[in-house]
């Protein structure tokens, strides 16, 4: 492989390709470098075909070494383990918009590897992943209808960014990823804090010029070289067979696609087939694979034919019209919230669970560590298209669903301030038929306002379909399974009232226009009104009040330098009002202090003990306090764990005390004020200057009213309220004493 290097200026920065340096045996390779992340990505097939299928057998792979961010990774091989959800995710980015750009007939497996070698924590290497495989496909001997290239674009301060680094992304209101060629848009993927149609399409006119001079640097990059394409050859159909199809599906399938219900059309399908299949078998042998390719074609191109040319939906709908919406609402009694969604044939069951912060996720990722205390999660079952297949963990298309809903709802959730829980949203799809993600977003939201979560608003999401064939031109809104199966677009778009919240276009073909874009965000944003207007008829708003079985949590925040004294000991103070007060309590390094329990007056219990734990008492203060010891001149009171004041003989009561034992036991619950400090840390309180004094005492008799005898007052109880302006007794050195 012939070693060249080139760059380009690219938002401010240097774009750098190199070959014939890394990965010399691979078919195609090549590294990219930008700011200081290093991209490596090899292209390979094999040589021959693959037998038995009749789909392109793509794989394409992202990851990540610890290395690249100066990182030894965690856990006990210490070892990078299976892909996390972010590389999953960066494979499926560069996946979707090099696959359509395969010629038909190639069928030899081919497998794309993006390694990242090298970050900087500032420019992320996702982008660089598919222009290094749109570069490595085109340098290899793999067929490829390339270049393709991406580019980010955020939105900051109301005017469009070229390639945001991380910092800047954390005040952009918009986080879009664009890959096209030099004319056209191939894939969309994107969220935003409720931007309005406009901005996205000013976002996508701004990021296609970027595209247009990148796909322009890879072919000035591979000018000059010598590369040999393997032929891509569509093998040849029997012309008898193919006439025998012809004749045996004229007329009979535009009846099978006439059948409005999907499981009647497609058992209705497979009937035929067989048929056919047998009848042809003494004829054809060993051809059923070809019969049901040419079956499956016709039945793709009568689809297509009618939507174009008569404006007929597979379910009989118009072109705009969404499927029917229903809704329930609690339909689970122990969860903290749910909802049923169905539209049409497509049916999520959304559950949302509240947790403490000790529930929030913790991501280890080589650009940093941090913590989610929202999640969503999908689920996509056999059965919910009714089929029979191994279920082995999460599937790369859930990872990719439950993300894109995910982010739809991530910038309308409280934030902790307002709503200190920890959040799981879960859509189990119950059944399929077209856009399981878009259901997925209306029903989370449904589910969270029945939790009483605070949304800020209600979201909901939808999808537009197309067929563009023989120069037409169609969309389609809440397109079905086959509609999206045969189709050339799915384009799915969610958000509020006030704008949106996140898109993602996948296509089936080499790209879309500005124009086409346009028509299908405003497409998007009728059908996504009409669906909140139906939300909205069975939920206005958030519930006011949680659910009896979700815990109560309370936060505080702490001096940081306060969090020892809170924690104690090896752990003896915490421990202590968890034992007391029965709540989970956690502390993070930068004071957050959150405290969860089923019951709300335990909550509000260790509430104080934390107050009282971690506060400086100042004369004045009152504190509920347990008597732990006590002398011959005093009690010690405990009002927070590690901390007692000295109750001297002479402030427990406004008459005259013989012996503290008459008044105090070890154990009692007593309020006391705070009426001395010291700089020692060391605290005299009173219990008398909460006690109301009796009419007719003199302060300065000892208790004693005049021409009366003394008598000792009864012995007050624990927790009264009272109150005393008389000053305190000093006392003298022994009475300072502590034990």
């Amino acid at each position: 492989m012939e070693q060249r290097k080139r760059s380009m200026e690219l938002a401010g920065r240097t774009l750098t390709l190199e070959s014939g340096l890394m990965a010399k045996q691979s078919s195609g390779s090549v590294t990219l470098t930008y700011g200081d992340t290093v991209v490596l990505v090899a292209a390979n097939a094999a040589q021959e075909p693959r037998e038995g299928i009749d789909f392109f057998p793509l794989s394409v792979e992202y990851r990540e070494r610890a290395y690249a961010g100066g990182k030894i990774p965690g856990g006990f091989f210490k070892r990078e383990g299976r892909p996390s959800e972010k590389e999953i995710l960066a494979c499926r980015q560069t996946d979707r918009p090099i696959r359509p750009l395969f010629p038909d007939g190639f069928l030899c497996e081919t497998q794309v590897m993006i390694s990242l070698l090298s970050t900087d924590q500032e420019n992320p290497a996702d982008i660089l992943g598919t222009i290094g495989a749109s570069v490595a496909l085109m340098i290899s001997d793999i067929p490829w209808n390339g270049p393709v290239a991406s580019v980010r674009v955020g939105i900051i301060d109301g005017k469009p960014v070229l390639n945001p680094t991380r910092t800047q992304l954390e005040s952009s209101t918009l986080d879009l990823i664009l890959t096209g060629n030099g004319e056209s848009i191939i894939m969309i993927e994107g969220e935003g804090k409720k931007v309005s149609e406009e901005q996205i399409v000013t976002a996508i006119e701004y990021g296609r010029e970027a595209v247009k001079d990148i796909a322009k640097f890879q072919m000035e990059f591979i000018e000059g070289l010598e590369v040999k394409k393997r032929p891509a050859e569509v093998p040849e159909i029997d012309a008898d067979l193919a006439a025998e199809i012809e004749k045996r599906t004229d007329g009979k399938i535009d009846k099978l696609v006439s059948i409005t219900d999907k499981s009647e059309r497609r058992s209705a399908l497979a009937s035929f087939t067989d048929k056919v299949i047998d009848d042809l078998e003494e004829r054809f042998p060993e051809q059923s694979g070809t019969v049901k390719s040419l079956i499956s074609k016709k039945f793709k191109e009568t689809i297509r034919k009618r939507i174009v040319e008569n404006g007929l939906r597979i379910d009989g709908r118009d072109m705009n019209k969404v499927r029917p919406v229903s809704i329930q609402l609690g339909i689970l009694p122990r969860t903290h919230g749910s909802a049923l969604f169905t539209r049409g044939d497509t049916q999520s069951l959304a559950t949302v669970t509240l947790g403490s912060k000790a529930d929030e996720q913790f991501v280890d990722d080589i650009d940093g560590e941090f913590k989610k205390k929202y999640m969503l999660h999908y689920n996509f079952p056999p059965y919910s298209v009714g089929e029979v297949r191994r279920y082995l963990g999460v599937s790369r298309r859930e990872v990719g669903h439950g993300n894109l809903a995910e982010r739809a709802l991530k910038y309308v959730m409280p934030s902790f301030e307002d709503f200190p829980y920890t959040v799981r949203v879960v859509s189990d799809i119950l059944e399929s038929n077209g856009s399981s993600s878009m259901a997925s977003v209306c029903a989370g939201s449904l589910a969270l306002m029945d939790a009483g979560v605070p949304l800020e608003d209600a979201v909901a999401g939808i999808s537009i379909g197309m067929v563009n064939q023989d120069g037409k031109t169609v969309l389609m809104t809440d397109i079905l399974g086959d509609e999206d199966h045969f189709g050339d677009m799915d384009f799915k778009v969610a958000g509020t009232r006030k704008g949106i919240t996140s898109l993602q276009v996948d296509l089936k073909i080499g790209g879309i226009s500005l124009d086409l874009i346009r028509s299908a965000i405003e497409r998007a944003r009728e059908g996504r009104l009409h669906i909140l207007d139906i939300m909205e008829e069975h939920i206005e708003k958030p519930r006011e009040s949680l659910s009896p079985y979700a815990p109560r949590i309370l936060h505080m925040a702490i001096d940081p330098a306060k969090i020892g004294e809170l924690i104690g000991p090896g752990g003896r103070n915490i421990r202590s009002i968890i034992r007391e007060t029965e709540c989970a309590i956690d502390v993070d390094d930068d004071g957050m202090v959150v405290i969860s329990s089923p019951s709300p007056e335990n909550c509000d219990k260790a509430k104080k003990m934390v107050e009282s734990l971690v506060t400086d008492p100042e004369v004045g203060m009152v504190f509920e306090g347990e008597v732990k010891r006590i002398t011959n001149f005093g009690a010690f009171v405990e009002f927070s764990p590690g901390k007692d004041g000295l109750l001297h003989i002479s402030e427990i009561s406004h008459s005259r005390t013989e012996k503290v034992e008459d008044e105090l036991s070890v154990g009692d619950k007593i309020k006391v004020k705070v009426i001395k400090t010291d700089d020692y840390g060391k605290f005299d309180v009173s219990l008398k200057a909460l006690i109301e004094r009796p009419k007719g005492l003199d302060a300065h008799s000892h208790g004693r009213r005049e021409g009366q005898s003394f008598s000792r007052s009864p012995r007050p109880q624990s927790g009264r309220k009272h109150s005393s302006n008389k000053p305190r007794r000093e006392s003298g050195p022994d009475d300072r004493r502590r034990s």
